[in-house]
């Protein structure tokens, strides 16, 4: 912990010098000449009426001068109050400065801030003022205790900008050991919001015990939309006064205050708040129907139609976790409109949960293309031509519409299956008349058995298996008629040439698990350096060894779930029945998240379970946030170092242009000496 603190230390104060020198530079001059460098400086603040941290407050406006002409910015996103005020201020300009207004009537004795963002900025090139906050009291004394937290993804592991924090009066609160309403059912007594790296700072808090809440606000309206915001709470409750000591600096990149974080919340999307009603249908076309439900994985009893038989369609629930079922139709004749009607589980008026009978009315219609009208006014001119002229017209072959999609990329790997999608689920396949040929040089030398087999959670999807040998070329042959699908339509020919992976270009990843909680499996996923998933192995304990082969060279991830259910996947967590969701975190060694692939290598990676999900501690969350500052602090000056050289060689003298912004009199001046 010391040598990474120390570490991370010494590049802030190189940082800090970095930016003081040229702050130093910029301040020396009298005035910036002509053609100078582009001003990268926010607006300051010169006065405030009344002062900030005014008590007794009874005021209606309230005025902030600049020391230049201002711009307001996202305001409705930006702007926000805390405790949140009925009537919202509002914001206009002023001269050099701007005017709030407060339209509320204020509660007594009561600590008010006015926290602006990012909304202010400069009006020439838009330089916005972070942290500005303006506080004022209605009481005697002015709230002063702090706290800090941090908000990550919990799946992803990875931080939450811009997240409201809302607190709440615990002992104003009901006992609600298993569900929690708190968040719709009251107004947060004080609301805190995350910067960027997903850290707060909340201030003006009272040495009380506090029920606190966060919410990603996705649509920017500042009211928690369940199902669609992401959420996190912390299990018990807090209180400022008691929680232990920060260390908190200025991040003079992102240039905004940052700390040690004291509170630790796992960010979710929790879904339980969604209705299940089956909201619209439709039927995009002859042979399939799409049901849309207002909640995921519908209670589906029973679908009947008038006119087709039960085993002509095909209920399809699409994959877990959605909300959209597909209706698939066999056969080329089938009505304009179906008629029919649907059975499920449905919320009713009084949120109870019922089984209930709804009509089905799924119409379709030819509607004609521009691209369909020009080829057929086209044909007609060329029929009504032949006609005059006594010869015979054969209309053109029309494009086939069977639709599929086959890895054609050349390169695969042979531990793995050549995936085939089609537009329509597949009534039959003929797999003896396609021919997979093994290649040298430029002849056949071997014919290769082929075998089919169904994704089990996409209807649309097969798999084509096949004993492949690495490192060999392959010709692919789909005579026409292969595949037929359930509206009748079959494949034209096709032709693809493959080429499997040599093992000596790609790499071997090999994961020892050990330790792990008792009743828990886990996942382990492997990521590409862009953290985007590439494969991954479930339901694994904590003695497995598991190999990755055909590794692409280059950075890879490595996240572990903690799979308490046992269903393969990552489950999220329940705000009002006070569930976190399940753990998952990135594993990391010697301060690295991110590791490199050769080819032809061999890695082993150790994973000892219990140490990465051990409980998390403000300790062991600065540890790892420290970690990854390191790599970004040392990456910006490495950029910035090779930014200034090129400069110097185009300049025959350094330029300023670089400088500390001014928190002005409303930013976290309460603070004292921020370093």
């Amino acid at each position: 912990m010391k040598g990474t603190r120390s570490h991370t230390a010494a590049l802030r104060t190189a940082m800090l010098l970095f930016f003081a020198t040229a702050f130093a530079s910029r301040c020396a001059r009298v005035m910036t000449p002509e053609g100078g460098p582009k001003d990268t400086l926010p607006p300051v603040i010169v006065s405030l009426t009344p002062d900030n941290f005014s008590t007794n407050f009874n005021e209606k406006r309230i005025i902030i001068e600049f020391d230049e002409y201002v711009q307001i910015k996202d305001q409705q996103k930006e702007f926000f109050t805390s405790p949140q005020m009925k009537k919202k201020p509002t914001i206009s300009l002023r001269g050099r400065g701007i005017m709030v207004q407060i339209k509320d009537t204020l509660l007594e004795n009561q600590t008010y801030a006015l926290d602006f963002g990012s909304a202010i900025r400069d009006n020439n090139e838009g330089n916005p003022l972070h942290g500005m906050r303006y506080v004022f009291s209605t009481g005697e004394a002015v709230d002063s205790m702090t706290c800090t937290g941090y908000t990550a993804d919990a799946y992803r592991a990875d931080s939450v900008d811009k997240t409201f924090i809302y607190f709440y009066y615990a002992d104003s609160l009901p006992v609600t050991p298993e569900y929690d309403s708190t968040i719709f059912n009251r107004k947060p007594d004080a609301i805190a919001r995350a910067q960027s790296n997903g850290i707060f700072i909340a201030q003006n808090l009272k040495p009380v015990k506090y029920r606190a809440i966060a919410v990603k606000d996705t649509n920017d309206n500042q009211m928690y939309d369940p199902g669609t915001d992401m959420v996190g709470f912390i299990d018990s409750m807090i209180n400022p006064a008691e929680l232990p000591d920060y260390y908190m600096w200025y991040d003079s990149i992102r240039r905004y205050v940052t700390a040690e974080p004291q509170l630790y919340f796992r960010m979710f999307t929790d879904k339980a708040f969604r209705r299940h009603t089956l909201q619209m249908s439709e039927r995009p076309a002859r042979n399939r129907a799409m049901l849309y439900f207002g909640a995921e994985n519908p209670d589906i009893k029973s679908i009947r139609f008038d006119s087709i038989a039960d085993e002509n369609f095909i209920i399809d629930y699409r994959n877990r976790g959605r909300d959209t079922v597909a209706l698939w139709f066999a056969g080329t004749e089938l009505p304009d409109t179906i008629r029919g009607e649907i059975t499920f589980i449905r919320h009713d008026s009084i949120n109870n949960l019922v089984e209930a009978t709804e009509p089905l009315r799924l119409t379709w219609r030819f509607v004609e293309t521009k691209e369909q009208q020009r080829e057929r006014e086209k044909n007609e001119r060329a029929r009504e031509k032949a006609e005059a002229a006594g010869e015979e017209w054969v209309e053109p072959k029309q494009p086939n519409p069977f639709g599929m999609k086959i890895e054609q990329r050349g390169d695969i790997n042979p531990l793995r299956t050549v995936d085939i999608t089609f537009d329509y689920p597949i009534q039959s396949i003929d797999s003896a008349a396609v021919v997979l040929n093994r290649i040298e040089g430029s002849e056949p030398v071997e014919s290769v058995p082929v075998r089919f087999e169904r994704d089990t959670s996409d209807i649309l999807k097969w798999h084509m298996k096949v004993d492949w040998q690495p490192a060999t070329k392959y010709a692919l042959t789909l005579p026409e008629g292969v595949f037929t699908d359930i509206a009748g339509q079959q494949n034209d020919s096709l032709s693809v040439n493959y080429t499997t992976h040599d093992p000596d270009k790609f790499g071997k990843v090999t994961v020892r698990l050990s330790g792990g909680r008792n009743g828990a499996s886990y996942i382990v996923q492997l990521l590409n350096g862009a953290g985007r998933l590439t494969e991954e192995r479930r339901g694994l304990r904590g003695d497995d060894v598991e190999t990755f082969e055909y590794v692409q060279t280059g950075e890879i991830k490595l996240r572990i779930i903690e799979d308490m259910n046992h269903n393969g996947e990552w489950d999220s967590g329940n705000l009002v029945e006070m569930r976190q969701p399940e753990r998952s975190e990135m594993y990391s060694a010697d301060e690295q998240e991110t590791f490199q692939i050769k080819a032809n290598w061999e890695s082993d990676i150790d994973i000892d379970l219990d140490a990465l999900f051990a409980p998390v501690t403000m300790h062991s969350l600065q540890e790892m946030l420290d970690a990854r500052e390191v790599v970004r602090l040392k990456k910006y000056l490495e950029d910035e170092s090779k930014r200034r050289k090129d400069k110097d060689k185009d300049h025959n003298h350094s330029s300023g242009g670089f400088g500390m912004p001014s928190l002005g009199s409303g930013g976290l001046s309460n603070f004292g000496n921020m370093f």
